[in-house]
């Protein structure tokens, strides 16, 4: 009997001691976690720590979390058995809204270095808290907040039936623009990588003009002959995009003070070049001039 309480002593030593040590591993790999958590944190641009959701990327995630939800259980759940929501007057509004939000955009950035100071080849972050710096980190900081504006896009979707835009490249774009864009402008917001921000936007300015023309109603139609051109537009974008970015890596020197964000620009670029001539083969090739286009999806 004393043989079989020593050898049960021994089995729950040993679960105990495995527990402990599991324990330590968990806790050790939190410390580790919180270590790399706060040295992102730390690499935040100082400049942006006063402006809304730039303190740490947990809000900007938990809006995308809930955008995700909602988009893709909850909205359609709830308009399953409801009639499509008519929301023209709404949608004019926000379309010519972010029309002119994306005129002031491009227009700050040009201000702001690239129709100033920039080369348009290597220009590295100005850190300083000059007038035009600082100007340079407030137009960076609303281009990544109009990510967040452009969510709205796929919610009127949802709350008209639209499920035919809802798809995995507009869902994707829609949620991966404004994540990586979060950590683009707390540590970079401004030199080369703004490149892409401000042509994005140019591209928006035609992009929300089209909507709104759209979303008048037909006496419109007549008006967007040139719907067609709109995913070459797109194309020509994440060209430009990717070009810009390529120029580093063939420089003999340059002071800019992120690759990382070129790095992901040009993936950025080429990664949506390929999905978006997808969508031109499939929409335009293969199955002829059919209605809506990639466009609809960023």
């Amino acid at each position: 009997m004393e043989g079989e309480n020593s050898s049960f002593n021994k089995i729950i030593g040993s679960q105990q001691h495995k527990t402990a040590n599991m324990l330590q591993e968990i806790q050790a790999m939190g410390s580790h976690a919180m270590d790399i958590y706060d040295y992102l944190l730390a690499g935040i641009d100082p400049r942006l720590k006063e402006y809304p959701l730039m303190q740490n990327p947990i809000p900007m995630s938990s809006i995308l979390l809930c955008y995700l939800f909602f988009v893709m259980y909850l909205g359609p759940r709830i308009m399953a058995n409801r009639k499509p929501f008519q929301l023209k007057e709404a949608m004019i509004v926000y379309n010519f809204t972010l029309v002119a939000l994306s005129v002031f955009i491009v227009y700050e950035f040009l201000m702001s270095g690239w129709a100033t100071t920039y080369t348009w080849r290597c220009d590295a972050v100005d850190t300083s808290d000059s007038p035009q710096a600082l100007r340079m980190v407030r137009v960076a900081w609303l281009f990544w907040f109009s990510k967040i504006i452009e969510l709205i896009d796929t919610m009127f979707f949802v709350l008209r039936k639209k499920h035919g835009q809802v798809t995995f490249l507009h869902i994707f774009h829609h949620s991966f623009m404004p994540w990586t864009w979060w950590w683009g402008v707390a540590y970079a917001p401004g030199g080369m990588g703004s490149f892409h921000a401000m042509v994005n936007s140019s591209v928006h300015v035609i992009m929300y003009f089209y909507y709104g023309l759209a979303a008048a109603g037909p006496r419109f139609q007549k008006f967007l002959w040139w719907k067609k051109y709109m995913t070459a537009i797109q194309l020509t974008q994440f060209v430009l995009v990717s070009l810009h970015a390529t120029q580093y890596y063939f420089m003999d020197s340059c002071d800019y003070q992120f690759p990382m964000v070129l790095h992901l620009i040009w993936m950025y670029g080429t990664f949506f070049f390929v999905l978006f001539s997808n969508f031109w083969i499939q929409a335009y090739v293969e199955g002829g001039w059919v209605q809506g286009v990639a466009y609809e999806a960023c």
